[in-house]
C-alpha cells in the first residue's frame, strides 16, 4: 500500500462538519421548562449548566483541534486514522471524556511526529502535551468521585475546561505573522 500524505485542509474541514453536528445534537436536549418564570429557569438550570459545559468541552477541543491542524503541512494515513478516533470519541464525549482525550492526545502525538519530521516542533508542544496529560488525570479523578459527590466530579471536569481555556503557562506564543493572523495557538 503506498504511501499517502496530503494537506490537513480536509481533514479539518471534515472535522469542522462532525462537530457543527454533535453541537446540533446536543442543543436538541434543551427542553422549554413546564412552569413559567423564576421556578422554570430554577428547574431547567441544571440541564442548562451541563449543557455549557458540554458546550465548552467541545468548543475547546475544536479550538485545539484548529490549531493543531494548523501546526502542520501534511496529514498521512496515521493522522487521517487518528482523526477519525477522535470524531467517533467526540461523538460520544457524555460516556467518555477520558476516552475522547485520551484519542486527541493520540492525535496531537500523530501531528508532533510530523512536526519532529520536519523540524517545526516546539517548546509549547512538549508544554501542551503536559497540560494535556493533567488533564486525563484529573478525569480520571472525577470518574469515580461521581458515584459518592457529583458536584465534585462535575467541578472537575469544569476544573479541566478552565485550564483549556488559560494559555499553557510559562511558554509564550511565536511571534510571526501566521501567529497573529491566526488567534491562539
Amino acid at each position: 500500500m503506498p504511501h499517502h500524505v496530503s494537506s490537513p485542509a480536509r481533514l479539518e474541514a471534515f472535522s469542522d462538519g462532525v462537530i457543527a453536528v454533535i453541537i446540533t445534537i446536543m442543543v436538541l436536549e434543551l427542553k422549554v421548562p413546564h412552569q413559567d418564570g423564576i421556578t422554570g429557569l430554577y428547574a431547567v438550570l441544571p440541564t442548562i449548566a451541563l449543557y455549557a459545559i458540554s458546550f465548552a468541552f467541545v468548543g475547546i477541543y475544536w479550538i485545539n483541534h484548529h490549531h493543531l491542524c494548523h501546526r502542520t503541512d501534511e496529514a498521512d494515513e496515521l493522522v487521517l486514522y487518528t482523526n477519525l478516533f477522535f470524531l467517533f470519541c467526540v461523538a460520544l464525549y457524555a460516556s467518555s471524556m477520558v476516552v475522547t482525550g485520551f484519542s486527541f492526545l493520540l492525535l496531537r502525538l500523530s501531528i508532533a511526529r510530523r512536526l519532529r519530521l520536519a523540524g517545526k516542533l516546539e517548546t509549547q508542544d512538549t508544554s501542551v502535551q503536559h497540560k494535556h496529560l493533567y488533564s486525563l488525570f484529573t478525569y480520571l479523578v472525577a470518574i469515580p468521585s461521581a458515584f459518592y459527590h457529583p458536584h465534585i466530579a462535575l467541578g472537575l471536569c469544569a476544573f479541566v475546561t478552565v485550564i483549556w481555556v488559560t494559555p499553557t503557562a510559562g511558554v509564550k506564543p511565536r511571534e510571526d505573522a501566521s501567529s497573529s493572523s491566526s488567534g491562539l495557538r
